[in-house]
C-alpha cells in the first residue's frame, strides 16, 4: 500500500513496482524507461507557486521554492491566423503580465527543480548534465537558486547560451568541442569520477514528470485533455512526459478518456525519428536515418533539437507514445522555420 503523498517506480518493460532508490535503470535491468506511480490517483493542485502547484505528481518529499511553472492561456490572435478557434498555448518562459516566471525561459527549468530536489533527497551524489544550451542554463539556474552542486557540459560554441540570472557558484561549467553528441559523451566520463553521478537524461522519472507539468497545466485550464499536442522535439522527452501526464489525468477521471494526439516536428535535415517513424520502424538505423549526422547537424536551423541517441525504440519510449496516441513527426525546413518565425 501507498501512503498519501508517496510514490513507487514502475518498470514499462516488466511493471514490476519498487521503491525510489533514485536510479534510474531496473532492477532487473530491463531496456526500458521507468515511471512513477503515485498514491494521489486524482490530481490535487496545492496552493503552492509555480510547478508546485502539482507536487503530488512530482518525484519528490520535500518543496522547494520556486516561481517557474507553465501558464496556458487561450490563444485569441494566433489561433485567428491558423483559422482554429479553440487553440490553447501553454508559455514557458518569463512573460511577468502573464505571471510566467521561468527566468531562464526555457521549459528545461521545469525539468531542473524536481531532478536536482530528487537527486538531494535520494542522496544520488553530485549531477552531471549535458547540454546543447537550454537544459545546462536551466539547472545552472536551478543549482543557484537550491545552493547544490551541478556539473554541466556544453559544446563550446552553445557557451553563449549558458547564463543565471543569480551567482551560480555551486555550477562547474565545462566546455568541448564539438555537438551536443560529444558533450554527452565527455558527461559519461565526468560522471564515472567519484561522487559524480549522470542525471540520467530522459531515464529520470524527475525530468519527465516536470515536464509533464506542462499538460497538467493544459488540462487544468481548458478544463479537459486536449486533442493534440504540438511540440518540435530534440529526444522527443517533452512529448513522452505529456503522454504519461495524459495516462495519468485519464485514471483521474475528470478531464476525459482519451489521450491527445502527439503532432511533432523535427529540422531537417537532421530527422532520425522522423525517418524511423515515417518508415514504420521501431529502432533508428544510423546509416539510413542519420547518414553525414555531423554535416545534417551543422545545417540545421534549431540545432538545440539535435540528439543522436533519442530514447525512441526503448520500451515506454517516443516509439510507443506515437503507437499509443496515434501521433506523427514532421520534417520542417529551414526555410519553412524562418517563414513561421516572420
Amino acid at each position: 500500500m501507498i501512503s498519501m503523498g508517496d510514490y513507487q517506480i514502475q518498470c514499462t518493460a516488466c511493471g514490476r513496482l519498487y521503491p525510489d532508490t533514485g536510479s534510474n535503470e531496473c532492477p532487473d535491468r530491463h531496456a526500458a524507461l521507468q515511471r512513477t506511480v503515485y498514491s494521489a490517483q486524482r490530481l490535487p493542485c496545492a496552493d503552492l507557486t509555480g510547478m508546485m502547484r502539482f507536487y503530488d505528481w512530482l518525484p519528490v518529499h520535500n518543496r522547494p521554492v520556486v516561481t517557474a511553472g507553465p501558464v496556458t492561456y487561450k490563444s485569441e490572435v494566433f489561433a485567428r491566423e491558423l483559422g482554429l478557434s479553440h487553440l490553447y498555448v501553454t508559455f514557458n518562459g518569463f512573460w511577468p503580465e502573464k505571471a510566467a516566471a521561468i527566468k531562464t525561459c526555457s521549459f528545461k527549468e521545469l525539468e531542473a527543480v524536481p531532478t536536482l530536489a530528487r537527486a538531494a533527497e535520494k542522496k544520488s551524489g553530485i549531477l552531471v548534465v549535458a547540454s546543447a544550451g537550454n537544459t545546462g542554463r536551466a539547472f545552472a539556474q536551478v543549482a543557484a537558486g537550491m545552493n547544490t552542486p551541478v556539473v554541466v557540459v556544453v559544446p563550446k560554441k552553445s557557451l553563449p547560451r549558458i547564463w543565471t540570472t543569480v551567482p551560480a557558484d555551486t555550477v562547474l561549467l565545462i566546455t568541448v568541442e564539438g555537438d551536443y553528441s560529444d558533450a554527452i559523451s565527455m558527461s559519461n566520463y565526468i560522471a564515472d569520477l567519484p561522487h559524480l553521478t549522470a542525471e540520467g537524461g530522459a531515464k529520470n522519472c524527475a525530468r519527465r514528470d516536470g515536464m509533464g507539468t506542462v499538460m497538467l497545466d493544459g488540462a487544468t485550464t481548458i478544463g479537459r485533455i486536449p486533442d493534440y499536442y504540438v511540440q518540435a522535439v530534440g529526444s522527443g522527452t517533452g512529448a513522452i512526459a505529456a503522454w504519461e501526464a495524459s495516462q495519468r489525468l485519464v485514471r483521474d477521471g475528470r478531464f476525459g478518456h482519451h489521450l491527445p494526439r502527439m503532432v511533432l516536428s523535427q529540422n531537417h535535415p537532421f530527422i532520425p525519428m522522423a525517418n524511423a517513424w515515417n518508415a514504420g520502424r521501431r529502432e533508428i538505423d544510423p546509416m539510413t536515418d542519420m547518414a553525414d549526422a555531423t554535416q545534417a547537424i551543422s545545417e540545421v536551423y534549431a540545432d538545440v533539437l539535435t540528439n543522436r541517441n533519442p530514447p525512441y525504440g526503448i520500451t515506454g519510449g517516443l516509439f510507443d507514445c506515437l503507437t499509443e496516441t496515434g501521433g506523427e513527426i514532421a520534417a520542417v525546413r529551414n526555410d519553412e522555420a524562418r517563414r513561421a518565425q516572420t
